[in-house]
């Protein structure tokens, strides 16, 4: 198979690692070769997060380029906008509608965009926009919003919900293993 690609963009805090880790460890355990990399920017500050996946027969870079994303996950609407120029002619945009104002809007210097998702799909991009901060509350918590996406994102994967359930429990803490279940089947319900 050729080399896929998805980029996982989010805000710092939201959980962009975690779950491109995840997706890493679902595709291993499906036996492609895998690749993540990430790129933290002000993670910490609560600036741009974003991340890459690649997968294949034979990978040998985890960077995705411009136009080269078939899935474009993000955890917050700006910055779907903000790395849309990753995604592939007719790529989709898996995308939360919660917008968490950047610091010029705070400050009053700029308007948060209006109608991000018409906005993407008139530039040639499928859109699948879910409310994952009210989903990820209903399973417990506002920090499992990149669960409840990597739910919604399962649904373009053929894989047995035996390989998602084998990669939670690879990738997060027990203590916190049966609110992120929840948290991904109600994204992947949505």
């Amino acid at each position: 198979m050729d080399t896929r690609n998805i980029v996982i963009v989010g805000v710092g805090g939201q959980g962009s690692l975690l779950a491109c880790n995840l997706m890493g460890r679902a595709l291993m355990i499906e036996g492609y070769d895998a690749k993540v990399s990430e790129v933290h920017g002000m993670s910490q500050r609560g600036g741009a997060v974003v991340t890459y996946v690649r997968y294949g027969d034979k990978v040998y870079s985890p960077i995705v380029d411009k136009g080269q994303a078939e899935l474009l996950v993000s955890f917050e609407l700006l910055e779907a906008a903000r790395w849309l120029e990753l995604l592939a002619p007719g790529g989709t945009v898996v995308t939360n509608t919660q917008k968490i104002n950047p610091i010029p809007v705070i400050m009053g210097a700029a308007d948060y965009p209006d109608r991000l998702p018409e906005k993407f799909e008139t530039l040639g991009a499928k859109v699948d926009a879910i409310d994952a901060l009210a989903l990820a509350e209903e399973a417990g918590s506002s920090k499992t919003v990149n669960i409840v996406m990597m739910g919604r994102l399962s649904k373009y994967f053929t894989f047995p919900k035996e390989t998602w359930d084998k990669a939670l429990e690879d990738c997060v803490p027990s203590k916190f293993l049966e609110m992120n279940r929840k948290a991904f089947e109600l994204g992947m319900k949505a």
